[in-house]
């Protein structure tokens, strides 16, 4: 299926409807993507650019090497690995383990640039979490959170919402790696000046290996 370059707001994950693409209730708000600007932090694609010790995103082959590298540094080997790995621990309710996996993430230099965002927009689903008194994980998660305990990482957030709401792996795995680069390619668009049609070429490109990936780490899993 082709998916057009659309968004919802950055700073809103809606209430999902089940039958819903995860993305689209969950917003595009990577904690990257979602930062972009702001004066917290990571206030531009170059700074983010900078991190992955890449030449400022000034161009459209340097918006293609960025999000590369992203992809290959940071959404591949720790993002999407990081989701599956708290959707099975939330999916088989082991709650302690959710949390050695949060200070694991903690501990990983590559993350390291991007941990005050992610954490912030993982805990702010999870306070949208918080009415939902039944799933014990969810409360032990937040309460571990809010305690200092963990973190809150927001792919590990991402992972466990997926399990709530009893929505499958491979396709939240999926739309969280489209919704990504969408996100990205949009927050570049207007100061690049680029045409729609340059844009969605590049977003084409970026996730045209993202099924063989998902499937990939999938059977890894299985392995």
């Amino acid at each position: 299926m082709r998916h057009g370059l659309s968004f919802l707001p950055n700073n809103m994950w809606p209430q999902p409807q089940l039958a819903q693409d995860p993305a689209e209730w969950l917003g595009n708000a990577h904690p990257l993507v979602e930062q972009l600007g702001s004066a917290d932090g990571l206030v531009s694609l170059h700074t983010l650019a900078e991190a992955l010790a890449l030449q400022p995103v000034a161009s459209l082959p340097a918006l293609r090497d960025f999000l590369l590298e992203y992809h290959a540094r940071i959404l591949m080997p720790h993002e999407l690995p990081a989701i599956r790995s708290a959707y099975t621990h939330a999916a088989s309710q082991h709650a302690r383990e959710l949390v050695a996996l949060d200070w694991a993430l903690s501990r990983e230099p590559a993350l390291g640039n991007f941990a005050p965002a992610s954490r912030r927009v993982g805990l702010a689903q999870l306070q949208r979490l918080r009415p939902l008194r039944d799933e014990r994980l969810v409360q032990r998660y937040l309460g571990a959170v809010t305690s200092g305990e963990a973190h809150g990482w927001h792919t590990l957030v991402y992972g466990v919402t997926l399990v709530v709401y009893s929505l499958p792996l491979r396709q939240g795995l999926l739309s969280y790696a489209q919704q990504t680069t969408r996100g990205f390619i949009q927050a570049a668009a207007p100061s690049l000046k680029l045409a729609e049609v340059r844009l969605q070429e590049l977003f084409d490109e970026l996730c045209a290996p993202l099924p063989a990936a998902v499937e990939a780490l999938l059977q890894n899993q299985a392995a």
